[in-house]
């Protein structure tokens, strides 16, 4: 007689973590409301819950693992240089245009639009990778609006909610996607050792030729590049089709089999006689793109921020649902200090990305003060928030054990992710470094950081301690440069702590201060101190889907 027994029952494995809504954070919710942009709650919401969808997460997890290919020539032996992606990645690009995630706000006079982007832009978590190309086109209008008379063409195409993916003369299309095409192999941050070179022709257009390091998303339809001319580097909008319908000539090279997402196609270029058009004065291209920079840095921190939140909520709810040595993970001591830890870390970048967000959406309105703290803030904010991601996925993986480990689980896919966010537009030397560099050159960032960081103060007694060490630290410029990394780290903790003793619960603001500030705190996650209110800190980590 043959025995058949059950061995494949599954208990104990929590359950997918579907069918509830990315926006159901308050820390998000909270400072969305109160940077201006409340009215667009419903919109966010919408976004959220469609990212919370098996189906949407079903278009990310095929994006990601059946990657972009490049073919350089047809069957024939035509050169066509295209990349051929599956059409869930097509669908992704879809809904972040449709929900106007790339250029929209700058076409969107209501006063919190750049709030309202950011929100969709960190609550729309299923796939980063397109997020790349959408993220350059947000940021591209502002430095193309150095050459009016193409701005004018353009945005209108680069703003509009319709993703048309067909390549064509772009002024024939009914929406438009920009890439930025600015590092070398031998310059990498230092784009003034670029060796593209650019020469004038007749009719007005710049012809380029060079050998670019990282260009991601290729199928673009329009490039912002650095590219030397006899007056030095400048900045040029390259079309990847010419009005007319011709291909430019852009040669793709090869795909780079990078670390982090596999969906965005980052690619290696050369420029051979492609057609550009000169964006702002020539040899001001460093100035010109700079703007650019700045949008996409403001998406780092997004990103980031983006990443932490999701890695918390599926950590706690993994811990939620398991259950080990008699008790639910969510009850035992070690893992709540743990859970805890991780999200005032993600409370504290979601928090300081919002009211960057807001200093940006005033600035662009005209706001100087708004402008001045964004400089500063902002450069501060990427180098931490960014450090810190990382680090923070990998903890909330562990809290997975083995299945954190393993690729059918979104945590590794964002553990993978993070590392890019810290390296895109500055690794952490040129981030910091940069952030000094406005101190000493902006001097009224300064004052307009320590404006914003003031208002905090009488509130608890070991910010106001952190608040005056920061104060001495920057009485002397005195080896600055090796003290970089110090001194802004401690500026971006001063900047998170002071929005959070304002906006944020005090059990959250508590457990900030008692770590971050007065360094009661070990060198992992899980290490707060005894004393403090776990309880309300926990309850924030919920989505909605354990309710």
């Amino acid at each position: 007689m043959t025995t058949s027994h059950q061995t494949h029952e599954v208990q104990n494995q929590a359950p997918p973590l579907v069918g509830h809504s990315t926006a159901d954070d308050p820390a998000l919710r909270e400072g969305v409301e109160r940077e201006g942009a409340g009215w667009a709650l419903p919109e966010i919401d919408e976004l959220g819950r469609l990212a919370g969808t098996e189906e949407a997460r079903s278009w990310g997890r095929l994006a990601e693992r059946v990657p972009p290919r490049l073919h350089t020539h047809d069957r024939y032996g035509h050169r066509i240089d295209d990349v051929e992606y599956v059409p869930e990645y097509h669908r992704l690009m879809e809904t972040a245009v449709g929900h106007g995630l790339h250029g929209a706000p700058w076409a969107d006079d209501r006063a919190g639009a750049h709030v309202a982007r950011a929100a969709k832009f960190m609550v729309w978590s299923v796939d980063a990778g397109h997020g790349c190309p959408i993220s350059m086109t947000y940021a591209a209008i502002p430095a193309l609006r150095a050459n009016a008379g193409l701005t004018s063409q353009l945005e209108p195409l680069l703003t509009n909610r319709e993703y048309d993916p067909v390549l064509a003369d772009p002024f024939t299309k009914r929406g438009l996607i920009a890439g930025m095409s600015m590092t070398e192999k031998q310059g990498g941050s230092d784009v003034r050792a670029n060796t593209t070179t650019a020469a004038p022709q007749s009719d007005g257009t710049h012809t380029l030729v060079g050998h670019k390091w990282f260009t991601s998303a290729p199928m673009s339809d329009l490039f912002l590049t650095l590219a030397q001319t006899e007056n030095g580097i400048s900045c040029f909008a390259v079309p990847r089709v010419l009005p007319g319908g011709e291909r430019n000539a852009m040669r793709f090279m090869r795909l780079k089999d990078k670390l982090g997402n596999r969906s965005n196609a980052s690619s290696e270029i050369e420029y051979d006689g492609a057609t550009g058009w000169l964006v702002g004065e020539e040899g001001r291209g460093v100035r010109t793109i700079v703007e650019m920079v700045n949008m996409t840095r403001l998406d780092c921190v997004i990103g980031s921020s983006s990443g932490m939140r999701t890695a918390v909520a599926q950590a706690a709810h993994h811990a939620r649902h398991r259950s080990a040595f008699g008790e639910r993970l969510i009850d035992q001591p070690a893992m709540r200090n743990v859970l805890a830890d991780l999200q005032v870390e993600s409370e504290a970048a979601t928090t300081a990305m919002l009211r960057l967000a807001g200093a940006n959406d005033r600035a662009i309105r005209g706001d100087e003060s708004e402008a001045a703290l964004r400089r500063i803030a902002l450069a501060v904010t990427k180098y931490y928030v960014c450090k810190r991601a990382p680090i923070a996925a990998g903890e909330a993986l562990e809290c997975l054990g083995g299945n954190g480990y393993i690729e059918d689980f979104d945590l590794a896919r964002i553990y993978r992710e993070m590392p890019l966010l810290s390296i895109w537009e500055g690794s952490g030397n040129v981030a910091a470094l940069d952030a000094l560099r406005a101190l000493a050159r902006e001097p009224h960032t300064l004052d307009a950081f320590f404006a914003e960081a003031e208002l905090a103060r009488g509130v608890d007694g070991r910010y106001d301690d952190a608040l005056d060490r920061l104060a001495k630290e920057l009485t002397s410029f005195d080896d600055i440069q090796l003290r970089a990394r110090r001194v802004v780290e401690q500026m971006a903790l001063v900047f998170q702590g002071s929005q959070l003793l304002r906006h944020a619960p005090s059990a959250v603001a508590d457990a900030f201060c008692a770590s971050r500030l007065d360094r009661d705190w070990g060198g992992a996650f899980g290490t707060l101190p005894t004393g403090l209110d776990l309880a309300p800190i926990l309850e924030r980590t919920r989505t909605g889907f354990d309710d």
